[in-house]
Order: C-alpha cells, then sequence, then structure tokens
C-alpha cells in the first residue's frame, strides 16, 4: 500500500511515517517510479508504536521493541528477558497511573465533593 493509504489506516502523517522508516521502525519497499510500498503487517507496527508512544515509551524504545520481535536470531530466552523488561515497564507505567488516579480523586474530593460524588468511580 502507498504511503497514504497507510497513514489513512492508522491515522498517522505521512511525515509521521516518514519519520518512522527513517529511524528503521517501520519498512517500505520502493516501487520503480519511486514510490514506497508497505505491506500489510505494517499497520500492525504502525498502531503498536503508536501505542507504546501513548504509554510513554519513547521511540527509541519502541526500536528495541521491534527489533527484539523481527530479530529470530536471539535465542528464546534472550527475546523473553527483554520483552519481560518491557511488560515490567508497562506495569511500573499502570502502577504510577493508578496513584495519579488516587491523587486525582482526592483532591477532587477535597475542592468539590459534590462534584466528585456525582461522576463514576472507574479503577482497575
Amino acid at each position: 500500500m502507498k504511503i497514504g493509504e497507510l497513514a489513512q489506516r492508522t491515522n498517522v502523517s505521512t511525515d509521521t511515517l516518514r519519520l518512522y522508516e527513517k529511524q528503521g521502525l517501520i519498512r517500505s519497499e520502493r516501487r520503480d517510479n519511486g514510490y514506497r510500498d508497505f505491506d500489510q503487517g505494517m499497520v500492525r507496527l504502525v498502531n503498536l508504536i503508536r501505542l507504546g508512544q501513548k504509554m510513554g515509551f519513547t521511540l527509541r524504545e519502541m526500536k528495541e521493541v521491534i527489533d527484539v520481535i523481527a530479530n529470530r536470531s536471539l535465542s528464546t530466552e534472550e527475546t523473553a528477558n527483554l520483552l519481560q523488561q518491557k511488560l515490567d515497564d508497562v506495569d511500573a507505567k499502570i502502577a504510577e497511573m493508578i496513584k495519579l488516579r488516587g491523587l486525582l480523586a482526592d483532591t477532587l474530593n477535597q475542592v468539590c465533593p459534590l462534584q466528585a460524588t456525582s461522576k463514576p468511580q472507574v479503577m482497575a
């Protein structure tokens, strides 16, 4: 698919996709006319990158994850260790977000108790 279609399917700008490609996060083949041609798997990969960024991971950290996934030469143990590190990072971020949510809810209760009681509580 062309870069415009990938951008549309992932809700990411073409400039962002070019940046991802330049940094080695995604790849394309060049057609004879010079256009980039992305395979269907890039949709999933771009969505993974965006999700990682939303969770607070840098592009460099996301590249590490992508390299682990793509690098079949790593042993099973090495791959498992690297992916476990990233899972631990995600768990730590989730714990931080839960703490932040609690602090915000407590502050809301203190500042505006009536407002806080009218909102549904969503906890993980």
